[in-house]
């Protein structure tokens, strides 16, 4: 593989290179995890994919830096409406295999951090979920539920 690798300009890296037995070894690819999956209603086994935790991680990461303390004076809105394009991209990318566990995670994060925005912005105490529920998150500001989107994903 070195040898063709070389004769098309092209090096290989030796650390992150190795031989994986499938479906014993999962292993990461341009942001997706291949590997053994289950059926959450019936337990069986497959082949399949789903986003990687590295990924997850850094959208996770982004979604805290966008919603930080630095952009408590900007209007709800605006974040929210910058927020949903990052989160869009992001859906439209990783929306093969199975997704469902890490659109649950990304969606939570994501309320998480945006009440607490929203909190420190009107200075109400605890998490907010009282003043700012599901439902005033997403019909008052816009926020984008990954979680639906997962119900017009027949393999998700």
């Amino acid at each position: 593989m070195e040898k063709i690798m070389e004769r098309i300009g092209l090096t290989v890296n030796q650390e992150k290179t190795r031989i994986c037995r499938v479906p014993k070894q999962n292993f990461d690819f341009l942001g997706y995890t291949f590997g053994l999956c289950y059926k959450p209603i019936t337990g069986r086994s497959y082949l399949g994919t789903q986003p990687s935790k590295k990924r997850v991680n850094r959208l996770l990461q982004s979604v805290s830096e966008q919603l930080g303390r630095n952009t408590q004076g900007s209007e709800a809105e605006e974040l929210v409406s910058l927020l949903n394009r990052r989160l869009r991209g992001w859906v439209n990318y990783f929306c093969l295999g199975s997704v469902s566990r890490a659109y649950r995670a990304v969606d939570h994060h994501v309320r998480y951090r945006l009440r607490r925005l929203l909190c420190r912005k009107h200075k109400v105490l605890g998490q907010g979920k009282t003043q700012f529920p599901d439902r005033f998150l997403r019909d008052k500001l816009g926020l984008l539920s990954l979680r639906s989107l997962t119900q017009s994903l027949p393999w998700a």
